[in-house]
């Protein structure tokens, strides 16, 4: 008999859900949401030479990583509150990899709790309601970006046209690019940042997104030429196994 505890912890295990930008903001999100997820492992064949295989069950889908990414569980939820309702995920993505998870540590309002803050994500989100690849990345790329930089200024998001694209392994969708201008800093792991989402279709024709964010104009901050040959390995990965709600 399946318990549904069990159901609820492969689900969705938060982890990090908290904004690099105003860290001192939402540091009572980071205590609310931020919980121990459930080690697996996850990585797989890869189709290039020393990288890891990034599979999200949920949604039928998988990808690769560089060797230097770190992969972690499909049961982690990883995303960003909103500042003004710490309660609310405004975006988020499961069986992430991050890129660099300590690259930028801070204590964001001075009660002795470090938080550490990545320079680079990417996952795979599900799109319910959408009618288009084209809507479900220009609604996402945008919405990483803001939610991950700019809080609580939209006006300094830019993203570009949606562009058609298929990937080396024949999926089909569209993808945008979005950025930030000027974000505010207001600690020294602020800054801007940039965001591409893919979106696509999954075996059983439901709308999914495969979507990268990370800091731009720092030291080590992930090139669009590598960002593009981790879309391309975007592909299919059987039927998806939908998991039970919390």
């Amino acid at each position: 008999m399946r318990n549904p505890q069990d159901d609820a912890e492969r689900r969705r295990i938060v982890i990090g859900i908290y904004a690099v930008t105003a860290v001192a903001a939402t540091a009572a999100a980071v205590g609310a949401l931020a919980m121990v997820h459930r080690a697996e492992d996850r990585t797989g064949a890869s189709s290039t030479a020393g990288w890891k295989t990034v599979v999200n069950p949920e949604h039928g889908t998988a990808f690769d990583v560089p060797p230097d990414w770190e992969v972690v569980s499909s049961s982690v939820f990883s995303g960003y509150a909103d500042h003004k309702d710490p309660d609310k995920a405004l975006i988020g993505h499961t069986a992430p990899a991050f890129f660099k998870s300590k690259w930028c540590s801070i204590d964001g309002n001075g009660d002795g709790v470090v938080n550490d803050v990545h320079l680079a994500s990417t996952g795979t989100k599900g799109a319910d309601g959408a009618k288009s690849t084209a809507e479900v990345a220009e609604k996402t790329a945008p919405t990483w970006v803001y939610a991950a930089y700019t809080q609580p200024d939209k006006s300094v998001v830019k993203w570009d046209k949606p562009v058609e694209y298929t990937t080396k392994y024949g999926v089909k969708g569209t993808y945008v690019k979005a950025h930030s201008e000027g974000s505010e800093k207001s600690n020294r792991c602020d800054g801007d940042g940039k965001a591409i989402a893919f979106g696509f279709k999954n075996s059983q024709g439901d709308f999914v997104a495969w979507d990268f964010y990370g800091r731009t104009g720092v030291p080590g901050a992930v090139s669009d030429k590598l960002i593009m040959r981790i879309l391309s390995t975007v592909r299919l990965s059987g039927d998806p196994k939908p998991t039970a709600p919390l």
